[in-house]
C-alpha cells in the first residue's frame, strides 16, 4: 500500500500549530495567574494600610480623652472643693469624681500606651513618641503619688501636696502638646486634613482654660454683683440707704449752745 509523503507533513504542521496554541495559552494561563496575584497582593496592602489608619485613629482618640479631656476636668473637678468645708459632702463627692475621672483616664492612657507599641512601629525618634514615652511615665507616677496620699494633719501632706500639684501640671500640659503633635503626626503619616480636629481641640483646650481662670474669681465676682443672685440683696441694701439717712435726720442733735452755758455756770 502507498502512503502519500505529504502526510508525515501535514502531520508536523498540524502539531506545529496545537504547540503553539498550547504555549499560547499556557502563557495567558500565567500571566492571569500573575495578574490577580498582583491585584491580591495590592489589596491585601490596601487592607493592612487601612486598618493600620483605623488603629492610629483609635489610639489618638483614648489619648484625647484621656490627656486632653478627663485629665483636665479632674483638676476643675478638685479645684471647685478647696472652698468646701473639709469633711462634707459636698467636698467628699467631688474628692471621688476627682478620683473617678483619673482613674479612668490612666487606664485609657494605658491602653493606647499598649496599642502603640504592640500596633505601630516605635523608633523614637520623633517628637511624638518621645513626649508620648515621659508622658506615660509621668502618668504612671502621679497614679502612684496620687494612692499614696497622706492624711490631713500629717508633715508630709505639705510636700505631697506640692509633688502632686507639679506632677498635675505637667501632665495636662505636656499631655494637651502631645495631642497637638499626634495629629501633625497623623497628617504626615495619612495625607489626611487636621484641620477640623486641630480647631475642636483648640475649642476645648480654650473653654476649659477660661473655667479655671473663672474659678479663681468666681467669690469676687459674687462681690461685684455680677452674679444674678447677689444682685438682689445688693439692690435691697442700696433701697434700705435713705432709710437710714431719714433716720439719722430724726436723730436728736446735741446743741452747741447749751454745751456752752453748761461751762459758763459750772
Amino acid at each position: 500500500m502507498h502512503i502519500p509523503c505529504k502526510l508525515p507533513v501535514h502531520i508536523l504542521v498540524a502539531s506545529f500549530y496545537v504547540s503553539v496554541l498550547l504555549f499560547i495559552d499556557c502563557m495567558a494561563y500565567k500571566e492571569e495567574n500573575h495578574s490577580s496575584s498582583h491585584k491580591s497582593t495590592n489589596n491585601k496592602a490596601y487592607k493592612a494600610n487601612q486598618r493600620l489608619i483605623s488603629d492610629i485613629a483609635v489610639h489618638g482618640l483614648l489619648l484625647w480623652v484621656s490627656t486632653g479631656f478627663l485629665m483636665p476636668l479632674g483638676i476643675l473637678v478638685i479645684r471647685g472643693s478647696i472652698k468646701a468645708e473639709p469633711g462634707s459632702s459636698r467636698s467628699k463627692i467631688l474628692f471621688y469624681l476627682h478620683v473617678c475621672f483619673q482613674m479612668l483616664s490612666v487606664l485609657l492612657a494605658t491602653f493606647g500606651a499598649a496599642m502603640s507599641l504592640k500596633k505601630f512601629e516605635n523608633s523614637f525618634d520623633n517628637s511624638h513618641q518621645k513626649l508620648g514615652l515621659a508622658l506615660y511615665g509621668a502618668i504612671l507616677m502621679q497614679g502612684l503619688v496620687g494612692f499614696f496620699r497622706p492624711h490631713r494633719g500629717k508633715k508630709e501632706r505639705s510636700y505631697w501636696y506640692l509633688l502632686h500639684w507639679i506632677l498635675g501640671t505637667i501632665v495636662s500640659l505636656v499631655g494637651i502638646i502631645n495631642i497637638y503633635t499626634g495629629l501633625k503626626a497623623y497628617h504626615k503619616r495619612t495625607q489626611k486634613s487636621t484641620t477640623l480636629w486641630t480647631i475642636l481641640f483648640t475649642v476645648e483646650v480654650s473653654f476649659i482654660g477660661l473655667v479655671y481662670l473663672f474659678q479663681d474669681k468666681l467669690e469676687y465676682m459674687k462681690k461685684q454683683g455680677v452674679i444674678v443672685g447677689s444682685e438682689s440683696s445688693i439692690v435691697s441694701s442700696n433701697q434700705d440707704i435713705p432709710q437710714r439717712q431719714t433716720q439719722k435726720e430724726l436723730l436728736p442733735v446735741a446743741c452747741g449752745k447749751r454745751n456752752a452755758l453748761e461751762n459758763l455756770f459750772d
